[in-house]
């Protein structure tokens, strides 16, 4: 199943990515990196020891205008690309990735942002026996999300150009399985990018984008599915359904506001509600029994930025119904849409408490 996971996970990206795909102006860019692990838990000092290094190549295309969104968004450009990274740590080893990303211009395209998202693989993960230090990887893979901001030039010499700037890199296998604590890398690097072809013409459009984007309030009914495991190690891994209800209102071309609610049927809480009352009572003596309800409920208000037929959501939560003391009360999802027609859409999504991953979450979900 966690396979499954994260390849649906990368193929989701690659399939509404390469929709976006035309004739265009291509460019390879090659990237040389060195950082430091971000120590974000005291648990995770063991695996610090040194600073990791590594690289990154991508391949690129420019958007020219065509697209509405094109310009919407100021040309941005997108591409595929592949990273290696040395921990420089025993328990860690190096880890590889493959993702999708899109580069955004902003000071006259002399400063890019990009995002990316895809799948990472380690070469060193958890096992009980033969690497119990590894609490931050509890699968072979997992994945991978990096930014990237960045003061580039293009075409300086017979077009080779250069681009350096920071990386914030992150793995996680969003605990399909425990441990997993992840790991963040935040490192400085120095690249050099080849324009295959001429200069392009941009084609802009007379009527720009509407910036009084008019719609109606939507409803929404978003199914979210997976495996999660519990913070322990070798609980085993349980399905989970998590279903939302909630509205929306457009508030321009890129953006729109949401609130609704949420309710969650985690299993692996079950299990853990059972191990916790029977291994640890003197802590949740007050309140946990072995029958005690794993079914939770949150409000929660969010935001979605709308790209084509790709689009961002955030939304921040808070828990009205939770028996079980387990977490914060508040809590987080991020994740990709893509809308498969207008009033229909899948993605997928991770849930978390203050960047502590629960579930990544597989959706399929109706806009009304």
């Amino acid at each position: 199943m966690k396979l499954i996971l994260c390849i649906s996970l990368f193929f989701f990206c690659f399939s509404s990515f390469s929709q976006n795909q035309e004739k265009a102006n291509t460019y390879f860019d090659v990237h040389f990196f060195r950082g430091n692990i971000y120590k974000h838990k005291d648990e995770v000092s063991h695996l610090i020891s040194g600073h990791p290094n590594g690289f990154l190549l991508s391949y690129n295309w420019k958007t020219n205008g065509n697209k509405e969104w094109h310009q919407a968004y100021n040309y941005p450009d997108y591409g595929i690309s592949f990273h290696y990274i040395d921990f420089k740590n025993n328990y860690l080893g190096h880890n590889f990735a493959l993702g999708i990303h899109y580069n955004f211009y902003f000071f006259k395209r002399n400063l890019m942002f990009r995002v990316s998202q895809g799948i990472g693989m380690t070469s060193h993960p958890y096992d009980k026996e033969a690497n119990n230090k590894n609490i931050a990887f509890g699968t072979k893979l997992m994945d991978n999300t990096y930014f990237l901001l960045q003061y580039k030039k293009e075409n300086i010499i017979n077009g080779v150009g250069l681009q350096t700037g920071f990386l914030l890199n992150h793995f996680s296998n969003g605990r399909i399985k425990s441990p997993n604590i992840g790991l963040n890398t935040i490192a400085f690097n120095f690249g050099i990018n080849y324009n295959f072809d001429e200069e392009q013409e941009i084609k802009r459009d007379s009527l720009l984008p509407k910036s009084n984007f008019v719609e109606p309030i939507r409803y929404n009914i978003a199914f979210r599915t997976g495996v999660s495991e519990g913070p322990i190690p070798n609980l085993g891994q349980r399905q989970f359904y998590h279903l939302g209800f909630y509205v929306d209102k457009r508030i321009g071309r890129k953006s729109a506001l949401q609130a609704g609610t949420d309710i969650f049927f985690s299993q692996y809480l079950k299990d853990y509600i059972q191990f916790v009352s029977v291994a640890y009572p003197e802590d949740h003596k007050n309140y946990t029994t072995p029958n005690t309800d794993y079914k939770r409920i949150g409000l929660f208000l969010g935001h979605e930025l709308f790209i084509n037929k790709v689009s961002v959501e955030a939304q921040l939560g808070y828990y009205i119904y939770k028996p079980f003391h387990y977490e914060d009360n508040i809590y987080q999802r991020v994740g990709l849409k893509y809308y498969l027609y207008k009033n229909c859409f899948t993605g997928v999504g991770l849930k978390t408490h203050r960047g502590r991953a629960e579930a990544v979450e597989a959706t399929l979900g109706i806009r009304l």
